[in-house]
């Protein structure tokens, strides 16, 4: 009911109205971008949300960052080196960079952000991504040293990572509320946040890189409806949505104003399983549901297209391996799984969905439909973003749920996640994890993916998750936008370099 209410007032009123209501006026040096849900909080240590790091990727910086290749490259440390084991990291940073507030950049900052995420008593659900660090030392002003207690093979793109933003440490001392009023070094620094509406940010003018950015601004405004998105986009109203619909996209390809940047995205999309619960403890209705999703057709219909996968990473990636063969859509096969399965297969089953992705809504329709066909029951529940990350994911409060794992940079930052025992699927492989462990400790690119491809071929074998594959991301953008980028891993926007074409 709330979503067709919006739908026939912007019928009404047209969306420029709507967007007056309560909002500020067009300002033309700033990008105005239609998200598809509210961040859960705007403190990049205190959540693994997507929505929250594609925001604060603009108003915090990291020591490194990847490049638009995705290469690991210099950011506040200017330069590093590392001893012969790899486990004494030295770091330089740069000096002259001031956070938004007025204080300068140094060492002491570092030291208090790190303390900060690795403090129990914080509980960062990124503590774990930061590896076996046991000391974080200011040298001098401008040098950094991190001990690690083993060699730790993903340290770099940890720390490249948006969970690895510098905070100031007067702020983090003072136990400042960066949830609420983020402060940074960024290219753009915060002004306000709306609840359910907006979030503006301004240029930080005194932003250490040369020429950047070129924009006045950046205001998220907070879409969840699709159809809001794509007619604000056709009538200037957006320079940039962030989600286009399938039966949308030649909509936006043959609009005289707008554009598609089409990629293979670094999702993984998948239908999680509750192994705690019966009955997806058992590994037969697991490999069950498998063969009854048609992953293509999830995919196409659900997705726009994509790319089919048999377990835990995107199929981009160069530790990837195709186990798609393994469980392939075969519902007389899932029939004869749940018949000989030792569990009770009689009971509801509850699927999740966080509800401002529509994408994800329709996936989790199809999925309804597929596992009925084989004799499931199974009902659909619909649940706010900030519900999902809080029940499903932070409790594990559920039976199965739809959802895209972003990418990383490093296969430890996904497949690290499993080995916890607080991972929400519930599901743990004494092998698998010493695999996974093993690859943390190696620096050798070839021994790490033999080791990897193992630890895949295990989840493949056990599915936790439905593993239907990667999707095409589709982002719709107004044809003066130029040098838009958004991180193919990390899945979040990189305005400093954006500018508007005169016309």
């Amino acid at each position: 009911m709330k979503r067709l209410l919006l739908i026939l007032l912007i019928t009404t009123v047209g969306i420029s109205q709507l967007l007056a209501f309560g909002q500020s006026e067009r300002d033309d040096e700033s990008l105005r971008l239609a998200m598809s849900g509210n961040p859960d909080t705007l403190d990049p240590q205190a959540t693994p949300g997507t929505l929250t790091f594609q925001v604060t990727r603009s108003i915090y910086d990291t020591l490194v960052e990847p490049d638009v290749d995705g290469e690991i490259v210099p950011a506040l440390a200017a330069s590093w080196e590392a001893d012969d084991d790899a486990t004494v990291w030295t770091f330089h940073l740069r000096e002259g960079v001031r956070f938004h507030h007025g204080a300068d950049l140094s060492a002491d900052d570092v030291v208090a952000t790190f303390e900060r995420m690795l403090d129990e008593e914080f509980a960062s659900p990124n503590a774990d991504e930061l590896g076996p660090i046991e000391n974080i030392q200011a040298i001098d002003d401008h040098t950094v040293r991190i001990t690690l207690g083993e060699p730790y093979a993903p340290l770099l793109a940890s720390l490249a990572s948006s969970w690895s933003a510098i905070l100031p440490a007067d702020l983090v001392e003072e136990e400042h509320d960066f949830g609420a009023v983020p402060v940074g070094t960024g290219p753009f620094r915060f002004r306000e946040w709306v609840q359910d509406s907006r979030i503006v940010l301004d240029r930080h003018d005194g932003y250490w890189m040369d020429g950047a950015p070129q924009i006045g601004g950046v205001v998220f405004f907070i879409i969840e409806e699709p159809s809001v998105q794509l007619q604000g986009l056709l009538t200037g109203d957006f320079d940039v949505i962030d989600t286009v619909q399938p039966e949308s996209l030649d909509r936006v390809r043959e609009h005289p104003e707008t554009r598609l940047d089409e990629t293979l995205s670094s999702l993984a999309m998948v239908l999680s399983m509750n192994t705690r619960r019966e009955p997806l403890d058992s590994v037969d209705v697991r490999r069950a549901i498998t063969h009854a999703v048609n992953k293509e057709q999830v995919l196409d219909i659900a997705y726009g297209g994509g790319e089919v996968g048999g377990t835990f990473m995107d199929t981009g990636d160069v530790y990837h391996r195709d186990f798609s063969d393994r469980y392939p859509y075969d519902p007389d096969a899932a029939r004869e799984l749940l018949a000989g399965a030792d569990a009770d297969v009689g009971r509801t089953l509850t699927i999740a969905v966080p509800q401002n992705y529509e994408a994800h809504v329709n996936a989790g329709q199809l999925y309804q439909q597929m596992l009925e066909d084989v004799g499931l029951d199974v009902e659909l529940k619909l649940v706010e973003w900030s519900t999902w990350l809080s029940d499903v994911y932070g409790d594990g409060d559920f039976d199965l749920t739809v959802i895209g794992h972003t990418g990383k940079l490093d296969p430890e930052g996904r497949l690290g996640d499993l080995t916890s025992e607080r991972f929400y699927t519930g599901w743990q492989n004494a092998e698998f994890n010493e695999l996974v462990r093993a690859a943390r400790r190696t620096a050798d690119v070839e021994e790490r993916q033999e080791l990897y491809a193992e630890a895949l071929e295990i989840l493949a074998e056990e599915v936790p998750m439905v593993f239907t594959g990667t999707n095409y991301r589709y982002i719709g953008l107004r044809r003066h936008v130029r040098d838009f980028h958004m991180d193919g891993k990390l899945d979040t926007y990189d305005f400093r370099r954006v500018h508007f074409l005169n016309e």
